[in-house]
């Protein structure tokens, strides 16, 4: 065991090669928001990875609207890539147009109208038109197929295990459109962390300039909150009303998903009570950074028997302002960890607890490359296997 003093907070590091995990709500907080404001809710320091408050997370629901949030990554994808620029003009199918006319929220594409991508892509954002969306697939990428076989494809990449995609707006498909909140919170931070310059062009917007006119979001925290990025609202009959946001003050950013909300005010309650609880009466501390050695994890077959881990990125800390945490954690592994290794890969987690903190996990990742081992090294490695 490693006992070191970092920031005010003791940490007690321990190996363990058991893995293994559950699904359990978690309320740190004094009833933040009731479960008829918001059946459904999830809050994540991104800072720290800690989830701060948890209730029906993992259970999966109608996302509406809140789909357009991965219409978003994926063309955010497409543009980085190159496949995709912003500033070319399309023309609107005449179908597309006749298709979505009146259905909702829309920008009353007109047929074979000269539109521009960047114009298409903040219809879907700002606005949520879902003629936009669907103009936007079929143009990114030839038709709805394919778009939401790449909505798909990026699901798996990020290991959005518990939703699935159907189409590229979230209007109603007889339930093949579903998601998760844990799942929206890691979309929510690829958004964020791979497309900075994106996400803030077209994340957020309380409106859009739209053929002279003012085109108004219904997100409710864009100008509202303090530090708000707005991401994605989402509503219909059957879904209810969902929303996917963030805030960030002070260099800590925390995700809210709510889920299933009776009524417009509901929701906005529920997502701004959980995040002006966090700040209140939770304070962020600098924890881990990715150059200090967290331990060690067991190798085998490889040039040397174990490597050494450590997080891919800074962490903070999310504590309770009223108590001073005793911090304990655990290098979680499947080992022994067969080579070889790549410097920077993924290969171990470390399990967090502390007084009043709900448990939880970050990455560790081999802070140098391991080779795989030679005939010499494996004899060596096998005499010093019976010693050990």
């Amino acid at each position: 065991m490693l006992n070191y003093r970092q920031c005010g907070l003791l940490l007690a590091v321990m190996l363990s090669e058991m893995a293994g995990s559950r699904t359990v709500d978690v309320d740190i907080a004094p009833n933040p928001i009731s479960r008829q404001q918001a059946p459904i809710a999830l809050l994540v320091d991104l800072s720290s990875g800690q989830t701060l408050f948890a209730r029906e997370a993992d259970a999966r629901f109608l996302p509406a609207s809140m789909t357009k949030a991965m219409t978003a990554l994926v063309a955010f994808d497409l543009i980085k890539a190159g496949h995709l620029r912003e500033d070319t003009f399309v023309t609107v199918r005449p179908e597309t147009s006749r298709r979505w006319a009146g259905k909702g929220t829309t920008l009353n594409l007109r047929p074979n109208e000269q539109v521009r991508i960047g114009d298409l892509l903040m219809g879907v954002t700002a606005v949520s038109a879902n003629d936009a969306a669907v103009a936007l697939a079929e143009a990114g990428l030839g038709s709805l197929e394919g778009w939401v076989g790449a909505m798909n494809a990026r699901a798996r990449v990020l290991g959005l295990t518990g939703s699935h995609f159907g189409t590229p707006n979230g209007f109603p498909d007889r339930g093949a459109t579903y998601v998760t909140a844990r799942d929206m919170v890691k979309l929510a931070s690829a958004l964020i962390i791979e497309h900075p310059e994106l996400y803030r062009r077209y994340i957020g917007k309380q409106a859009m300039e739209w053929r002279g006119q003012r085109l108004i979001s219904h997100d409710p925290f864009a100008g509202v909150v303090p530090g708000a990025d707005g991401i994605k609202t989402g509503h219909t009959f059957e879904a209810g009303f969902n929303f996917l946001g963030t805030v960030e003050r002070g260099g800590r950013r925390v995700v809210v998903v709510v889920g299933r909300s009776p009524n417009e005010s509901a929701r906005a309650a529920a997502s701004k009570g959980l995040v002006e609880w966090s700040y209140a009466e939770l304070d962020s501390r600098p924890f881990l950074q990715p150059d200090w050695i967290v331990g060690a994890i067991k190798v085998q077959d490889g040039d040397a028997r174990q490597v050494n881990v450590a997080v891919p990125r800074a962490y903070s800390i999310a504590v309770r302002r009223d108590i001073q945490p005793h911090i304990t954690a655990r290098i979680v592994y499947n080992g022994p960890v067969r080579a070889p290794i790549a410097r920077g890969a993924p290969v171990a987690t470390l399990e967090i607890h502390g007084t009043g903190l709900p448990a939880h996990s970050i990455p560790l990742v081999a802070m140098h490359a391991i080779g795989k081992a030679g005939p010499i090294d494996r004899i060596v490695g096998g005499l010093l296997g019976l010693f050990s």
